[in-house]
């Protein structure tokens, strides 16, 4: 190859599509291409090029639905069905449209190690795991999606490298040792050679979204970046995916995770923000959580239950400027002129149950009756509600933990490293599964004979009634704010916003609750003995309830 300025090499030569290619540098082994498209001999063999043009898509008119006030669902590839292929989870597309979903989030499909993993552990960032059924794998299920009316957000991770089989700092200063991440260095982004470090990204980003045709992408923990630049990564990545939104003439959406409560990720880009249109909300489950589990370890000490709860419902975030016992300073800042919606909301998701010690989901903390209020205060409260795979119908398999790492030092290393994490939730050694086990894989996979079964089935009636119902409202102006009315010694509350009323009764005692004076249609219902008559909504202990206006 020829040496160019700035560090780059080129070369003349064309690889075609199925023939593999590898580089060697200063007279080292062969490495797979940084931006290489296929691993078919996983991510320490070499690189294939993809013809892009060679599919066939059937999805010229679809123009998708609106991230912000849809109801999204999180599955990841390898559990969601027995064979944990692209080709499988498109033979139960059919159950997500009857469940009335309109997008479905897929975790880190980008090539990970081994064959089966949570998929945040990237080592060929532009590849798709092959196991799952490669590129053209990943454009058939989405293809399929978009026939069936189904929007794909797609998880991807730019916030560290995977620690097995990624070769890109030998290539050029993608990390600096002079910030550290939970993972090791932090992503070069504001030294020497960040400009071809932020390219990678954006154009990583766009290509999902032009040649895989998704729709919209979730980046991963962004609060780990450290990006001191006048123009943070995320705003020019928000730009570039407009820019690209208009050349296709398609809506293209960015939803970010991040745990610092900061609404600069949402605001518009004139008001100094930087133009993502949602970001998913750790203090809404945590309240939650703490309400229904009654759990207080580790993260969650900041969060006192039923009061953390109220105060999420109605501001959006628990932590808003507010001292943090768990971090130990203030954290957050407010949502003012924010819709909630813009938050995503969720009871449950891949991490809060895959990081506990034995995967549990919430079926397996809490009374049936319990998982009915949560469906409702999290479908038809005020933010955009997310559901990971299997809880519509309270699924009993666990989510674990798991991995497939080739080098047994680094396999030992994370074994040490959960038992470590979990000792601050009073969890013991030999509780926590070994990730490396086959068997930790196998018990995470659905088990699709439970939708069919009591009391699986009627659970999973209350979502599609509640997602339906969810569906059929208008979204909410920006301006619009919930209202909550609440007992925090009884606990029961009642959430209006946007012409409807969730009641929700999480005490012991049977309550009547006063619903506003408009609304007195009861849409639905967790337990047959709640009531709606003119002295008010009778609520048996632990039910919920959705009111909405009189028509007119």
């Amino acid at each position: 190859m020829r040496r160019l300025d700035g560090g780059w090499w080129v070369s003349d030569d064309h690889v075609p599509p199925g023939v593999d290619y590898a580089f060697a540098i200063d007279g080292g082994p062969a490495l797979p291409d940084p931006r290489g498209e296929r691993l078919p001999h996983g991510v320490h063999g070499p690189s294939q090029a993809v013809d892009h043009e060679a599919f066939a898509w059937h999805d010229d008119r679809w123009r998708p639905p609106a991230v912000v006030g849809g109801v999204h669902y999180e599955l990841h590839v390898g559990t969601f069905t027995a064979e944990g292929t692209f080709e499988a989870a498109i033979g139960r597309l059919g159950h997500l449209v009857e469940l009335g979903v309109s997008h479905v989030e897929l975790m880190p499909v980008q090539a990970f190690p081994g064959r089966h993993g949570w998929g945040y552990d990237v080592a060929g960032f532009f590849a798709v795991h092959q196991p799952y059924g490669g590129p053209e794998g990943l454009k058939r299920f989405v293809d399929a999606a978009h026939d069936r009316g189904l929007a794909v957000i797609l998880d991807v991770v730019y916030n560290h490298l995977g620690p097995e089989g990624c070769y890109l700092d030998s290539f050029g200063p993608y990390t600096t040792e002079r910030f550290r991440t939970p993972w090791g260095g932090a992503i070069n982004l504001g030294e020497a050679g960040a400009d071809e470090v932020r390219r990678f990204i954006i154009d990583n980003a766009c290509m999902w979204l032009r040649d895989y045709h998704v729709d919209a992408l979730r980046l991963d923990a962004v609060h780990a970046f450290v990006d001191l630049t006048a123009s943070h990564l995320l705003e020019e990545l928000a730009i570039e995916v407009e820019r690209l939104s208009a050349e296709l003439g398609r809506g293209l959406s960015l939803v970010a995770e991040s745990d610092l409560n900061d609404p600069r990720l949402l605001r518009l880009r004139e008001t100094g923000g930087y133009g993502l249109a949602a970001q998913w909300s750790d203090d809404y489950h945590h309240a939650l959580h703490t309400t229904l589990t009654d759990e207080h370890d580790g993260y969650y000490v900041d969060f006192e239950g039923f009061g953390s709860l109220v105060r999420v419902l109605e501001r959006g975030w628990v932590y808003e400027g507010r001292h943090s016992r768990h971090r130990g300073w203030r954290h957050g800042r407010s949502l003012d002129g924010l819709a909630l919606q813009r938050l995503i909301g969720y009871a449950q998701n891949h991490d809060q149950i895959g990081n506990r010690a034995r995967g549990e989901r919430l079926s397996q903390l809490v009374k049936p009756d319990a998982l009915y209020v949560a469906a409702a205060l999290t479908i038809c409260g005020p933010f955009t509600p997310l559901l990971f795979q299997g809880q519509e119908w309270g699924a009993r398999t666990p989510f674990l933990f798991f991995t497939d790492y080739g080098s047994p030092e680094l396999a030992e290393a994370v074994r040490h490293g959960r038992r470590e994490e979990f000792a601050s939730f009073g969890w013991q050694p030999d509780e926590v599964p070994d990730p490396q086990a086959e068997e930790t894989f196998g018990a995470s996979r659905l088990d699709w004979s439970e939708p069919r079964e009591a009391p699986n089935a009627a659970l999973l009636e209350w979502h599609r009634q509640l997602i339906a119902l969810r569906r059929s409202w208008p979204s909410c102006p920006d301006q619009d704010r919930p209202r909550v009315t609440s007992d925090l010694d009884q606990e029961w509350l009642v959430v209006d916003c946007c012409g409807r009323s969730v009641a929700a009764n999480l005490g012991e005692q049977e309550r009547l609750l006063r619903v506003p004076a408009e609304a007195r249609s009861l849409v639905a219902a967790s337990h047959p003995g709640i009531e709606l008559g003119a002295a008010g909504l009778r609520l048996p202990p632990t039910s919920a309830a959705v009111v909405v206006e009189s028509f007119r």
